[in-house]
């Protein structure tokens, strides 16, 4: 009875794939997409499947909403699941959550104060984020309580001139390089059209500029600190050049060295675990840019990817 059930189950599966396939013409995403950056299977595998359904609404247009509906379970796979918007913030579907369909999410937060489809808007809009990745905290289908989430968006218009997006994200993702590369370009540019404004919108702990343990810092070339990696006050006889990993290596002071001939650097150091005894390494992406006529240099940290 259950190989017969798994069966069916398979069968339904493969049917739905080629219904897709007909669906869409057999044409590729609605747009060429670019994976190299990704060092993880599943991250390349969540960005093909928005991209494919992407490419759906971009030819087929708003009838695209019934089929996804008849299609559900093609739609909500293991590790992720599909979900279209209206840019107002209206859910038109939701492969795991079918009672979000037809509500507005438009001033949606998380547990920690995200505004979770305002900062899609901003990531769809964002040429350093040509994926539209966004990071807060969601809950799983059927469960209660929150858990970590990282999501990919595209931005359709659609043959009636409906502007939309549509995305999937993966709950307790690996961490991408890629994803603190968005965040400090992003900062980077915040400083230089904003000047001493962005500082205040990138130490927000509820921005995009900080997510899970990452959170984008800037200091100054003598070291001390327009945004603490550690605390939101700014300390600025505090100074963060001199540093050490846990065997004594100095990645601040290597990084600084290597921007005098680079516009960006990735610096790998070692760390102590959080969750299991030993050390872990770790990833520095550290960037140059001039604020109010001196140098700042900005980045992030976050686990070095360890794909299989």
């Amino acid at each position: 009875m259950k190989y017969s059930k798994n069966r069916n189950r398979k069968i339904r599966l493969l049917f739905s794939a080629l219904f897709f396939l007909l669906f869409s013409g057999c044409q590729p995403g609605h747009r060429d997409i670019d994976l190299s950056m990704y060092q993880y299977r599943d991250t390349r595998d969540l960005v093909r499947f928005v991209n494919e359904a992407a490419g759906v609404l971009q030819k087929n247009g708003l009838t695209s909403i019934d089929y996804f509906r008849n299609n559900r379970s093609f739609y909500k796979q293991k590790n992720y699941y599909l979900y279209v918007y209206a840019l107002d913030g209206t859910n038109l579907f939701h492969a795991g959550m079918p009672e979000l369909e037809g509500r507005n999410l438009l001033l949606a937060t998380d547990k920690n104060g995200k505004m979770i489809t305002e900062m899609i808007l901003r990531a769809i809009e964002n040429p350093a984020n040509p994926h539209g990745w966004v990071h807060y905290t969601w809950w799983e289908p059927g469960k209660f309580y929150p858990v970590p989430k990282s999501s990919c968006h595209f931005k359709v218009i659609t043959p009636e001139g409906k502007e939309l997006f549509v995305g999937g994200g993966i709950d307790y993702p690996q961490e991408e390089k890629e994803f603190i590369r968005i965040v400090v370009d992003d900062a980077v540019s915040g400083f230089e059209r904003k000047g001493m404004a962005a500082v205040n919108e990138i130490a927000d702990p509820t921005s995009e500029f900080n997510y899970r343990e990452v959170r984008v810092f800037a200091f100054q070339s003598d070291g001390s600190m327009l945004i603490s990696p550690v605390m939101n006050e700014r300390f600025q006889k505090m100074s963060i050049v001199g540093c050490v990993d846990e065997v004594g290596h100095k990645p601040f002071d290597k990084a600084l060295e290597r921007l005098e001939q680079q516009e960006s650097v990735w610096e790998v150091f070692l760390a102590k675990s959080r969750f299991k005894r030993g050390l872990i390494k770790k990833c520095l992406y550290l960037r140059k840019t001039m604020f109010e006529d001196s140098v700042v240099y900005v980045g992030a940290v976050t686990d070095l990817p360890e794909p299989p």
